[in-house]
């Protein structure tokens, strides 16, 4: 076997090693009176059997309505000064320009939401609309043209950045179903759902759903025919730090693009072109993995949700044949600073995962885990390297992610690339903190675009590379289905 690929058994071997560990003992730990955990050197204390610490260190353990949202327990106080600060410009509103809160002014012209927590409420995640007229945010659609359009509108002030989606010359990149005043809306997000049936091994059935997305009212004029939707949910954001300090060696072993080690999972690393620095660097956020930090992540999100300008994307999101968006009062040139853009990332990069609860019953659960092969993709255990925030530097945490892009079938395909990722290839979404999603949510819609009403859904949607996984949890007993549901719930 190839030194790499190895290396990669390795490491998953090592992940599944930490798992069955934690399953008898239990990370030690100070409580304090917000919920969370103080710093400091992590032990071992047999007789603690109720929490997890997925985020290393900076895990809080929080089973409410906030457990999304604290600071990283092992911050310093000016940091968590910091925090707080971030916290503010992430969850208050932005208004239309002129204003007399300049530092918040600038909406739009154009946009889907007035604020990050619009989409990420609590810090958490968004849902498709429970109808068409469902003002409920969270939920976008990405657009472009097929490759052979690049040329053609490469001279428009929205052309596609080196090997990225090619824009709609009318619509852009993302549809604004929101606008301020005297500018129009560009359309309304339409969804409709298709009922599929399938039968699980033991005769028990259950009902997908599969949507279908088009645009409703479109402003000016018909969509082109050959437009491409792509349909996204905004996931939660916890640990995104974290997950940017994951050394890309760790990555590189892996990944496994042609399949070397035949178990047929070819996860592969996403590598996006930077313009700053003409390299191509790798990606690891979105849900293409088609972002490389929580810094572009935040700038993207501000223009293209909120339509806020910043020194990384200078120029408001217009088409040309928008003019009254063209026309509309800026909010300031760029109209969010890099110092208040700054502390949004901060925020983001330290807020701490929840701790996985409950694990003194999952034993059998992440056997049929590991038996189904889920922790393939879904890798237990990763440790961070170096970081700019020392405080999630050398963290050993529990995503149970690779970052990587992997085939997820045709039935899953949003038939739109995304730089270099096909419309069937996915980022593993991390695992950490998914049966919180009722309590901070409401809901348990997950997948991409949100089809999926648990978790028992979401596998059953798998395909691809997880083609295997899935049979393997639909050829399972009702009880076994359960214990493994039981278990993702208590990541």
């Amino acid at each position: 076997m190839p030194r790499r690929y190895a290396a990669r058994r390795r490491a998953i071997a090592a992940g599944i090693g930490i798992l069955f560990a934690l399953l008898i003992t239990a990370l030690a730990s100070t409580v304090c009176s917000d919920g969370g955990v103080e710093g400091g050197p992590l032990g071992l204390a047999p007789d603690d059997t109720a929490n997890l610490f997925s985020g290393g260190e900076t895990t809080a353990i929080n089973v409410t309505r906030n457990a999304f949202s604290f600071s990283a327990r092992n911050l310093t106080r000016e940091q968590r000064r910091r925090f707080e600060l971030g916290d503010s410009f992430f969850e208050q509103n932005w208004v239309t320009a002129p204003a007399s809160t300049e530092a918040r002014d600038g909406l739009g012209p154009t946009f889907n939401a007035q604020s990050c927590s619009s989409c990420h409420a609590l810090d958490g995640r968004g849902r498709p609309p429970s109808s068409n007229d469902d003002p409920e945010r969270g939920l976008l659609f990405r657009l472009s043209l097929p490759e052979e359009f690049r040329d053609l509108y490469a001279p428009s002030s929205l052309a596609a950045p080196k090997g990225g989606p090619v824009p709609d010359p009318v619509y852009g990149g993302q549809l604004q179903d929101r606008a301020i005043h005297r500018v129009e809306p560009e359309g309304r997000m339409v969804i409709t759902y298709i009922e599929i049936q399938g039968t699980y091994a033991d005769g028990e059935t259950y009902t997908l759903l599969k949507p279908e997305y088009s645009i409703g009212d479109p402003a000016f004029g018909p969509p082109h025919e050959e437009l491409l939707i792509s349909p996204r949910v905004a996931p939660q954001v916890f640990g995104s730090g974290l997950l940017e300090a994951i050394p890309v060696e760790v990555m590189e072993l892996l990944a496994d693009p042609d399949d070397e080690d035949g178990d047929g999972i070819s996860g592969r690393i996403h590598m996006i072109w930077n313009a700053d620095t003409g390299e191509f660097v790798v990606g690891r956020f979105g849900w293409k993995a088609a972002v490389p930090s929580v810094l572009r992540q935040s700038a993207n999100a501000f223009l293209g949700d909120i339509g806020i300008t910043s020194s990384i994307h200078a120029e408001q999101n217009c088409p040309a044949a928008q003019t009254a968006c063209a026309e509309a009062i800026s909010g300031g040139d760029p109209e969010v600073s890099d110092e208040r853009l700054a502390d949004v990332v901060f925020y983001t990069q330290t807020l701490a995962p929840p701790a996985a609860r409950g694990y003194s019953t999952r034993k059998d659960g992440a056997e049929l885990f590991f038996a189904a092969g889920c922790h393939l993709c879904h890798v237990p255990k990763l440790t961070t390297g170096d970081h700019e925030i020392e405080a999630l530097s050398g963290q050993v945490i529990l995503p149970y992610t690779d970052l990587l892009l992997h085939d997820m079938g045709a039935e899953l395909s949003d038939h739109r690339p995304d730089h270099d990722a096909s419309g069937s290839e996915w980022r593993t979404p991390p695992l950490w903190g998914i049966g919180l999603i009722p309590a901070v949510n409401d809901h348990q819609r997950l997948l991409h675009d949100g089809r999926a009403r648990g978790v028992a859904e979401a596998i059953l949607w798998h395909g691809g590379e997880a083609e295997a996984s899935r049979e393997a949890f639909r050829s399972m007993s009702a009880d076994d289905r359960q214990a493994l549901i039981d278990f993702i719930n208590s990541l």
